[in-house]
C-alpha cells in the first residue's frame, strides 16, 4: 500500500493546479496514475484540512523567502538607505534603529502616516527618523518632492524641513509646485532659493537616488517603509510601526 507522506507532491499539486503526479512517479503506469489521482482526489475531500495544511506551509515558507530577498536588499544597499546625504533626518541621529519612509505628498495614507511618525517620534528618543520624497502619484506629487528636496538644501537641521512637511502634507487639496512653495514660505524658508534650487542637479539625483532604491526594494507605493532589516509596505498604524521598530531593537514587538 502506498504512504500518504510518499505521495504527498502529487496530493499538492492535484490540490492546487488539478496537475498529474509528478516525474518522480514516472516509473507508475497509466492506470496506477489514475488510480491514485483518484485516491488522492477522495482523500481531500474527505480531509479538507490536508490542503489546508499544504497551503500554510506554503505561505510559510514563501514569507521566509520574501524575508531573506528584503534582507539582501537592504543590505546591498545600507549605505543609501540609511545614511545618504541626500535625505532627511529627524529624532536622534545617533539612534539605536533608524526608521526609513518613502512618501508621496498626494498620498491619502502618508497623511495617516505622517501622525504615526509624529507619535512614535515624540514617545521614541532613541529613534532615527529619516524621510525620502518618493513621488509617484502626479505630475504635482513631483513638483513638491522638487520644492521639498529645495527645502532640505537650504535647512540641513531637518527643524523648517518638518514644518513645512507637516503644512504641506497635512494640508488640504492637491500637492503641486505652488501648494510647496506657500507650505516653505509659512515655514519660513527663502522662496526664491527655493525656485533656483529647484533646477539642481542636486534635486534631480536626490529623487533619482530615492526611486532606484525604492525600485530595488520592490516598493511600488507609498507610504513604505524600511524598518532594521524589514521592508513594510502601506499605512500600518502606530502599533504596526512600534512593533517593526521592536524588532529591530531588540528582536521582540515589546522591548
Amino acid at each position: 500500500m502506498l504512504s500518504l507522506r510518499l505521495l504527498a507532491p502529487a496530493l499538492f499539486a492535484l490540490a492546487m493546479f488539478g496537475a498529474a503526479v509528478p516525474a518522480s512517479a514516472d516509473s507508475f503506469s497509466d492506470a496506477q496514475r489514475t488510480d491514485i489521482e483518484a485516491i488522492v482526489r477522495n482523500y481531500l475531500i474527505a480531509h479538507p484540512e490536508v490542503l489546508e495544511e499544504a497551503m500554510a506551509e506554503l505561505s510559510k515558507r514563501q514569507a521566509a523567502a520574501e524575508t531573506q530577498k528584503h534582507e539582501a536588499s537592504i543590505a546591498q544597499n545600507s549605505e543609501a538607505i540609511f545614511n545618504s546625504p541626500r535625505q532627511v533626518v529627524l529624532g536622534n541621529k545617533d539612534g539605536d534603529v533608524t526608521f526609513v519612509e518613502f512618501f508621496d505628498y498626494n498620498c491619502g495614507y502618508c497623511k495617516r502616516a505622517m501622525d504615526d511618525m509624529l507619535t512614535i517620534m515624540k514617545g521614541d528618543p532613541k529613534l532615527k527618523v529619516v524621510l525620502k520624497e518618493f513621488p509617484v502619484l502626479s505630475q504635482g506629487s513631483v513638483e513638491a518632492a522638487q520644492v521639498a528636496v529645495a527645502v532640505r538644501m537650504q535647512d540641513p537641521t531637518g527643524k523648517k524641513y518638518l514644518d513645512f512637511h507637516q503644512k504641506l502634507l497635512g494640508g488640504r487639496g492637491a500637492a503641486d509646485k505652488a501648494r510647496a512653495l506657500q507650505a516653505a514660505k509659512e515655514a519660513g524658508l527663502d522662496t526664491a532659493k527655493i525656485e533656483k534650487d529647484i533646477g539642481s542637479p542636486e534635486v534631480r539625483a536626490t529623487i533619482e537616488e530615492n526611486f532606484k532604491l525604492a525600485e530595488a526594494m520592490g516598493m511600488n507605493g507609498t507610504p513604505s517603509y524600511v524598518i532594521g532589516k524589514q521592508i513594510v509596505i502601506g499605512a500600518v498604524g502606530v502599533e504596526g510601526l512600534k512593533e517593526k521598530i521592536g524588532l529591530a531593537r531588540c528582536g521582540k514587538a515589546t522591548c
